[in-house]
């Protein structure tokens, strides 16, 4: 949560930052109002400078670069441990970054969902992220369940889409002995909503089922506590909020009460104890910690952006960014509440606590009302994110967002109405 007791210079120093990122440009010549951070964050400029470092070095190292220098590829992945475990609230042996968000998801899932019994139900949200979907399906279809009866969505407590944690809450307490396993983002990704998982977390223990959090909406957004929150294992990706480039190198949280985990997992060679891994022998010793989860040797081009951004986010600091999302967000939900109301609805919960930078939008005239309006803002270079059938996303970024460009996307937004 933001620190109130924050200077007015601390917090405006965040958006100095913005110096600190490549603004795309309209074809007019003038920086983009860009608000897409929750889908595409924008390039750090020391992402470049970390690539060319790698590839500098690989071209005057070539195998040597494995071993040779303070970036030495054969360890590189602990290089990211300490930021990433300060960013999400956990210790360096519970986090790894390695794959992408949905191959750490199947990872995950195959080791934490046993079904037995009775007890085989995942428990998801109704309107998951599809590629969530999709792994708690097909996790059950591969332990031979149907899926109308083992894979359980808990639909929306309200007309805006929201869920009350209470409602799972309720589900667990009345059908916990078969719940296996509670799947749950730390945001939702098309409504904003941000959830309590500490809550969650005890909800599903309480019941005897394990929780996963998908936090792709929530890390470098808002601040999470993942070791405190208890919950069993996290992933997230890295190049919404993380600012660490297209289809960039995801993350994983393992609670340390499993650093030592003896059920079933997808073993591969670097996830193999390390002092023994080129030794080359058949049997698989998986390293304690996450980083037994790993499969392959990580990729060092597609690391380097996620080190340069770690370190941003580092020399910004938790309050200040909090703080700097806050106000921004504040500002474009007053200005949308006094004077577009009649025409837009606000889906993200307004409570502090309960929602990160994003704010979702709908069009209450319907979609094409609202697709008109989402491509006049994109002539006007104000980049925002589209979902079916009627809402437009815009995440005002404390990293490199203003409060001109709030105002922007406001204007935008009235002047696209009445196009």
């Amino acid at each position: 949560m933001p620190q109130t007791h924050l200077s007015g210079d601390a917090v405006a120093e965040i958006a100095a930052f913005r110096a600190q990122f490549a603004v795309p440009r309209h074809a007019n010549g003038a920086e983009q109002n860009y608000f897409c951070g929750n889908s595409l964050g924008l390039m750090p400029w020391a992402a470049r400078r970390e690539v060319e470092l790698e590839l500098t070095r690989w071209a005057e190292l070539g195998v040597e670069a494995h071993f040779d220098g303070e970036t030495a590829w054969m360890p590189y992945h602990r290089l990211l441990a300490d930021d990433l475990a300060w960013l999400v609230g956990a210790k360096p042996s519970e986090v790894v970054a390695m794959n992408s968000l949905t191959v750490n998801l199947q990872l995950m899932l195959t080791s934490f969902y046993r079904p037995t019994g009775a007890r085989r139900q995942i428990v998801i949200e109704r309107r998951a992220f599809p590629s969530d979907r999709h792994a708690a399906l097909t996790q059950v279809l591969l332990h031979g369940f149907d899926p109308e009866i083992t894979l359980v969505e808990i639909d929306a407590t309200d007309a805006r889409g929201v869920i009350d944690e209470a409602a799972v809450e309720a589900y667990l307490r009345q059908h916990g002995e078969v719940v296996a396993l509670v799947l749950w983002p730390g945001v939702q990704y098309a409504t904003g909503q941000r959830f309590d998982l500490a809550r969650l977390t005890r909800a599903a223990h309480a019941a005897g089922a394990v929780l996963i959090a998908d936090l792709a909406h929530a890390v470098g957004n808002v601040q999470v506590d993942l070791h405190a929150c208890g919950l069993d294992a996290a992933v997230w990706c890295s190049y919404k909020y993380l600012n660490s480039g297209p289809g960039a190198l995801a993350g994983a949280f393992v609670h340390e009460r499993h650093h030592h985990f003896d059920g079933p997992r997808l073993g591969g060679w670097w996830g193999h104890d390390q002092a023994t891994r080129f030794r080359m022998a058949p049997e698989f010793n998986p390293m304690p910690g996450a980083e037994g989860w790993q499969l392959s040797n990580p990729p060092i081009l597609a690391a380097a952006p996620l080190r340069a951004s770690l370190k941003i986010f580092r020399r910004a600091g938790w309050p200040a960014l909090e703080t700097r999302a806050d106000l921004l967000h504040a500002r474009l939900r007053t200005r949308i509440e006094a004077e577009l109301s009649a025409e837009l609805e606000l889906l993200t919960p307004a409570e502090a606590g309960r929602h990160g930078c994003q704010l979702s939008i709908r069009v209450r005239a319907g979609r094409s009302k609202g697709r008109a309006v989402f491509e006049y803002l994109q002539r006007q270079a104000v980049v925002c994110d589209w979902r079916e059938p009627d809402v437009i996303r815009a995440a005002p970024v404390p990293l490199y967002n203003h409060e001109a460009d709030v105002d922007a996307l406001v204007a935008g937004l009235a002047e696209g109405l009445r196009y």
